[in-house]
């Protein structure tokens, strides 16, 4: 890798993460926002590798495959798995509408660059430039938990979340000790592994996970 084409291919993988994490937005299929999610790992991971090998760093090329096999393989087929053992294609109706969802998003974006464009004035590369890309993503995030009804989709606005704080962990430090990335991966993993069982449970019982369902029936 030359150090021409190094600020392309990590914008490339920047710009494959925002995309997905606004085909999150724009998609109300389950099954469809889980294979965004896969394609996300996998391109959290090509980008914790470009920066891997541009850096000779042998520890960050193997957290990117510690990446691609949590983020992009394991979790995703976790929750295809329930998906597709309860119905084919879930659709949700979302608090927001469509265009609302990516008039948000287009906010989300600009704000994260105001402020990361502030905090990070003083870390002149490549990869602080893309930064911004990853505080989106935590916030987009935390838009797909407040807007969705779903306790399914509600787990891929934390999983997008997660992406996003790792994306600005990497892009900012230059990673963090594999050791410490296989903690954080394993929590997660673990996270959605009680959370996989607990919404089966949920589906058995009420015969659905919608949450807003869930709280009338508290009521």
């Amino acid at each position: 890798m030359t150090t021409n084409n190094y600020p392309q291919i990590i914008g490339l993988c920047a710009g494959i993460l925002l995309l997905t994490s606004l085909l999150m937005v724009w998609r109300h299929s389950l099954l469809a926002s889980i294979g965004l999610l896969a394609i996300q790992g996998a391109g959290l991971a090509a980008l914790v590798a470009v920066i891997g090998a541009q850096t000779d760093d042998a520890e960050l090329l193997l957290a990117a495959a510690l990446v691609f096999a949590i983020k992009g393989v394991a979790l995703p087929w976790i929750l295809a798995r329930q998906t597709e053992a309860t119905t084919r294609t879930i659709n949700e109706s979302p608090h927001l509408n469509p265009t609302a969802s990516l008039l948000l998003v287009a906010g989300l974006t600009i704000l994260s660059y105001a402020i990361l464009g502030r905090i990070l004035v003083d870390l002149d590369t490549v990869t602080a430039d893309a930064a911004p890309i990853g505080l989106a993503m935590v916030l987009i995030g935390f838009l797909l938990l407040v807007t969705r009804r779903r306790a399914g989709s509600q787990l891929i606005g934390f999983l997008l979340l997660d992406n996003g704080i790792a994306t600005v962990t990497f892009l900012t430090s230059g990673g963090v000790p594999l050791f410490l990335e296989l903690a954080i991966s394993l929590d997660v993993f673990l996270v959605v592994v009680i959370l996989y069982v607990f919404a089966g449970r949920m589906r058995t019982k009420f015969g659905g996970t919608d949450v807003d369902t869930l709280r009338e029936l508290h009521d």
